[in-house]
């Protein structure tokens, strides 16, 4: 089993995300519904910093009065009128349906509103896999980005929707320059349990790899927490393996785990992260009220290397 590497410095993570967004052009950017000085000042600065060419829908009114609240100047950015957030989800989307915007970016409406809009019967931005949503953390003590899914989006998926969740996390990360990324199944334990589904779709998980029904990564599974991140532990508990102690990808096995997992990473060691959706046609930056500017930021960048790498194809 290798040795962890050095930890790398807090927030390098993120930084190199933005690096490698660097010399894309610009994501035109659908950013629906931006009527308060966050939403409006995020999709304004990502502009500034030339990782989107936002497209701001919504009523009108508003957005300009939240453009000068936060004393913003927008009078070169195109806006579309929208009498409320639902005409401003729906035509976001038919805007980036029609090809008039690569990505779509959540302004201040709640996701499950966003999400209706684009998986509704015509939208044209549904494909034939589950979405699902990807953090990735930038861990202080932590030498690499690690990903976390799905801890926004699906509530509790069933074994076929985690094979979408596991290969839509193995293509974010392969986005992001990982040529072979290392996925761990989350349970509570590292052994097979037929009491515990969580233990038996790990399991299956990988075997569906071995079978090229996720490829692109390596998989190992069930896992706990402490094997998944730590050789120590892996090590001590006997586990010999590619992925225990090195994961790149954590694939929990509920949203309740994933988001209780993100949160105590956030708010007790100090992570910063960005996140989007895959598996919709285009990218979805969801960005929460909390985040600071780095990170919404660095999922933009995120979004502009999710759109120009493919998605893996495997067998269904």
């Amino acid at each position: 089993m290798a040795e962890t590497p050095p930890t790398a410095p807090h927030g390098s993570q993120l930084k190199r995300l933005m690096a490698l967004a660097e010399d894309r052009p610009p994501l035109r950017t659908a950013v629906i519904h931006p009527v308060d000085e966050l939403s409006i000042a995020g999709a304004v600065e990502a502009g500034r910093c030339c990782l989107i060419e936002p497209v701001l829908i919504g009523p009108r009114s508003r957005i300009l009065e939240a453009a000068r609240s936060a004393e913003l100047d927008i009078g070169g950015l195109e806006l579309i009128d929208a009498e409320h957030s639902h005409e401003a989800a729906r035509k976001a989307c038919e805007l980036a349906a029609r090809g008039g915007a690569e990505a779509l970016m959540k302004g201040a409406l709640h996701t499950d509103e966003l999400l209706e809009a684009v998986v509704a019967p015509g939208s044209g931005l549904r494909t034939d896999r589950r979405m699902s949503h990807v953090f990735v953390l930038d861990v202080p003590g932590y030498p690499r980005p690690l990903l976390i899914s799905d801890a926004a989006i699906n509530i509790a998926p069933d074994l076929t929707a985690k094979r979408d969740i596991v290969q839509n996390a193995i293509d974010c990360a392969r986005a992001m320059g990982m040529s072979e990324p290392r996925v761990a199944i989350l349970a509570a334990v590292e052994t097979v349990n037929p009491q515990m589904v969580s233990t038996l779709d790990a399991a299956a998980l990988c075997k569906m790899a071995d079978r090229g029904q996720i490829v692109g990564g390596v998989l190992d599974g069930p896992l706990a927490f402490d094997n998944a991140v730590s050789v120590e532990a892996a090590r001590t508990k006997g586990i010999r393996s590619p992925v225990a102690g090195l994961a790149d990808i954590l694939i929990v096995p509920d949203i309740e785990a994933g988001n209780m997992l993100a949160k105590q990473l956030f708010y007790l060691s100090n992570a910063q992260s960005a996140g989007v959706v895959m598996g919709a046609r285009v990218p979805i930056i969801l960005t929460s009220r909390s985040d600071p500017e780095m990170s919404r930021l660095a999922s933009c960048a995120l979004a502009v290397l999710v759109r120009q790498h493919r998605p893996t194809k495997y067998l269904r």
